[in-house]
Parts: structure tokens; sequence; C-alpha cells
């Protein structure tokens, strides 16, 4: 038995000595699992090496995949800021919730996750991002970013006062998680919420990473270049391209002068995507660092490591940076788990799950029972490898947000709803346009060719919109509402 392992053994079991009957698992002598769940924001799956990324490596997430399960099809349900996170928190779609784009405010008197948690016995914390508006609720202590937050010397709301910290965000972010970890009561259960403002715009990395990949050239998407050919007006009408969207504050600079066309876009999309692999490379050290903790306190065992980002990102993807398309590499989450006492390492798991998923998974493993309002489903089958016969084949889309360019709208893509299957993936832009695309994500992974129009998927956009109906009635999502403008950045 090495140290690790060791140290594994001695903080279980005094852990279980110590821990009052009430507040252990229902199966066997077990304590009640503690919850570190670290969330970042904007961060692709395909910027993770345990993700088959060919741009960079993250040795310290790619740990918790192998040591426990690796979810290949987790999705968001709306790919923006704001909403993903509280359905995070309530288990329920934005238009239960409330949060349907980054404008409103989180109505925090609802049942969340933390909230029964702590009822349940569990400390309960949230340092790093919150983004929701109101102050956060169901926690003993928080300590969260105004807003969308600074990377450097940010200021952050500690239970309310406001104060300027000096350093970067990523690191900050982590010296309070361990702070809190540290001071916390040994004897019960704890939920840590350890949410990062990186990689999100406008990517400045810190002095550690600002080298990194400086004589690198990042290998371009292959669909960098993309025509958007058989795409609907949605797609073309979008503000987000490297070549015309990003900013000298993006690109900390002016381009080279004399620079125009292919070679410019070029150009411009080495300068954002080494920015931001350079936040991400932050995020690793420091969950590293976390990990670290873990080992050494004897933690490791009984606590559920959960790494995951609000939404995906597209990075150079289409020519495009931002997300809040329903494209794949907009709403494909990364999620990795680690559980040592019920997740067998080097799990991978292809059944599609979403972010509702996540707060009726926590209660489960807590022992708590989730709500009947909650619309997800607790992953806790699948992690342990066992798929439910009854697991979902599909999954429901609905992107809200749109406003005018300058007047609080950002990024000008149309509200869509859609559903994804295994195979196939049918979207509806609304909103002033009526356009349906439809993909074969097995024969055109990347979704290059609409073939909503093709006779030969006559029977499958009937069958897609049958699915559709379905899943919009019942989910209740049968009345869309409308949005304004949303005046906050995301």
């Amino acid at each position: 038995m090495n140290r690790r392992d060791a140290l594994q053994v001695i903080g279980s079991g005094a852990a279980v000595a110590a821990m009052p009957r009430w507040l252990r698992a229902a199966e066997g002598d077990e304590p009640r699992p503690n919850i570190l769940f670290i969330m970042t924001d904007d961060h692709a799956a395909h910027a993770m090496s345990c993700y088959g990324s060919r741009i960079n490596a993250t040795p310290n997430l790619d740990r918790i995949a192998r040591e426990g399960a690796r979810f290949t099809n987790c999705f968001c349900t709306n790919s923006i800021c704001a909403p993903s996170r509280a359905t995070i928190l309530t288990g329920k779609y934005n238009h239960r919730n409330g949060v349907i784009d980054n404008r409103r405010e989180f109505d925090g008197t609802q049942v969340t996750f933390p909230k029964l948690l702590q009822k349940a016995g569990y400390q309960t914390a949230l340092i790093g991002k919150w983004h929701l508006g109101s102050d956060p609720t169901g926690l003993d202590y928080w300590s969260i970013l105004p807003g969308q937050g600074e990377y450097r010397d940010p200021a952050m709301i500690e239970m309310g006062v406001r104060a300027r910290r000096t350093g970067y965000v990523t690191d900050i972010i982590t010296d309070d998680c361990l702070k809190w970890l540290k001071a916390r009561s040994p004897d019960r259960p704890f939920l840590l919420m350890c949410q990062h403002k990186a990689p999100h715009r406008n990517w400045e990395p810190d002095e550690k990473h600002a080298k990194l990949y400086e004589d690198v050239e990042i290998p371009e998407p292959e669909t960098f270049n993309d025509d958007y050919a058989t795409r609907s007006d949605a797609a073309r009408g979008q503000t987000m391209t490297v070549e015309r969207h990003l900013n000298d504050n993006d690109l900390k600079g002016p381009p080279p002068p004399g620079l125009t066309g292919q070679a410019l876009k070029k150009w411009k999309y080495q300068r954002y995507i080494k920015d931001y692999l350079r936040c991400v490379a932050s995020v690793d050290d420091n969950v590293g660092r976390l990990l670290e903790y873990l080992d050494q306190s004897g933690l490791a065992r009984n606590t559920i490591v959960v790494y995951t980002s609000d939404q995906g990102f597209f990075l150079g993807d289409h020519g495009w940076f931002d997300k809040r398309f329903m494209y794949e590499e907009s709403i494909r989450m990364p999620l990795v788990v680690r559980y040592p006492a019920q997740i067998k390492p080097g799990t991978v798991s292809d059944d599609i799950v979403i972010n509702a998923d996540f707060a009726p998974t926590f209660l489960e493993l807590a022992s708590v029972r989730p709500p009947a309002e909650m619309q997800g489903v607790s992953l806790r089958p699948v992690l342990r490898g066992r798929s439910p016969s009854d697991w979902r084949t599909s999954m429901y889309y609905h992107y809200y947000e749109y406003g005018d360019e300058g007047k609080g709208g950002w990024h000008q893509v149309r509200p869509h709803y859609g559903v994804r299957t295994q195979r196939h993936k049918l979207i509806h832009f609304r909103n002033g346009i009526d356009a349906w695309e439809l993909y074969d994500l097995e024969k055109d992974p990347h979704e290059l060719k609409n073939v909503y129009d093709s006779p030969a998927y006559t029977d499958t956009v009937a069958e897609l919109k049958a699915e559709l109906n379905r899943l919009r009635e019942f989910y209740g999502d049968t009345e869309p509402p409308t949005t304004q403008p949303s005046s906050r950045p995301v």
C-alpha cells in the first residue's frame, strides 16, 4: 500500500467512526460522500486531452477521467452562462426555473440541490463565478465574483461584503477553496462548488503560462472555413466570427499592418486560441492542487469530484468563437466524475445526459430523495456502469436570447429549439425567421450538410418532429416565453 492509499483508508475509517449514523449512506457503512463540484466557464470538451484534444494537454483533468468516469454525450439545454447555471442548480429547464437568458435574475427562493443537501446536514459553500444576479442561497458560505468578474486583482463579494483581491483569479478561487476545506468541520460531509471564471472571454492568461505555445502553431479545426452553404440564414447572420468579430481587446492589440484575408484570419485564430488554452492550463494546474489536497487529507476515497463547464464553446469551429447554437461544439459539455467508492476507473459512457441531471445525481448519491419538480434524472446507475434500459434516447434544447447588436443583444444568434438523438439533430430557428436544419451525425459529424429538404430524410424529419413535440410537452415547454435583449455580458 502506498502513502496515498494509506491516507485514504485511514481518513475514510476515521470519517465513518465519527459520522452520526443518520448521515451515513443508505448502502453499507460508508459515510455520505463529500462533493467537490468544479465548473469552468466556456471550456469546450475538445480542449481536454481525455476527450481527444488535438491542441492541448490537461493532465489533471485527465486524471479525474482516468480514475473515474467520462461522459461523451453530456449536453446543456441552453448554451449560455446564466441559464445553464440555473439548470444545474435546480434540475429544471429554463422555462421552469425562470432564467431563460442572461438578463433574468435567479429566484433564490426556489428549490436547489445545495439547499436540500444543507438541510440534510451537509456543509455547503460556493466560491468563484456565480453570474445569476441575486445573492446565493442554500449555502453556509459564499464568495463570488460580481457579474462576469476580472482575471487580475478581481473584486469578490464574500457573504455580502465586497473587497478587492490581489492576484490571478483562478489561483485566488482555488486558494479560497482550499482555505474553506481546511477550516470546515471534519465530522460532517461537505458540498464545495468551485466555479472558475476561466476560460471566458477575453482570455487573459497568468504570468506562469503567458509564453505557453509561443513557438507553436495550433492546428486549425477542420471546419475553420465553413461557408454555411446549406445552412439557414441563422448561421450566416451571427456576429461571432474569428475573422470579423474578435476585437483588439480580445487579441491584446491590433494585427500587424498589411495583413488581410485568410492570413489575417489565421493570425487572429492563433492569438485567440493560444490565450484560451493558456487560461485552460491554469485551470488544470489548480485542479491538480485540489486533487493533491484530497490525497494528502485522506478525503479522496469518499469525495465525489466532478469537473464540467457551463457549456461548450467554438474554438474556431465553423470559423466562430462563443457558443449559443445547438451545434455540437456549443452544446457538448465536458463531464468527468471520480468517486472511488462507487465508480470503476476508466468508465466511459456514451449515454445522452443533460445538465438538468446533475442536481438529482448529487442528491441521490447523498441519499437525499430528489423532489418531483426536478426534470433531470439521476446518473447514479450510469456512473456504476449499468445504464437503465429505459434511459433517454434524445435530448431537448431551447435557446432564447436575441436582440439588436449594440442594444443589449449579443452575437445575433436567432432563438431556436431542437432535438438531438444518438444519430440525428433537428433544429428550428424562429423569431423573425422560420427555418429548419437537420444533420445526420453519423455521416456528417461536423454538421456541414443540412439535409432537411432531402427526400431521403422525409421519414426522419417526421419522426424527429414527433419526438420534438413529445419532448416539449413532456418538459412543459409548449408555449415558449419571449425574451428581451440582454444587458449583461456573457
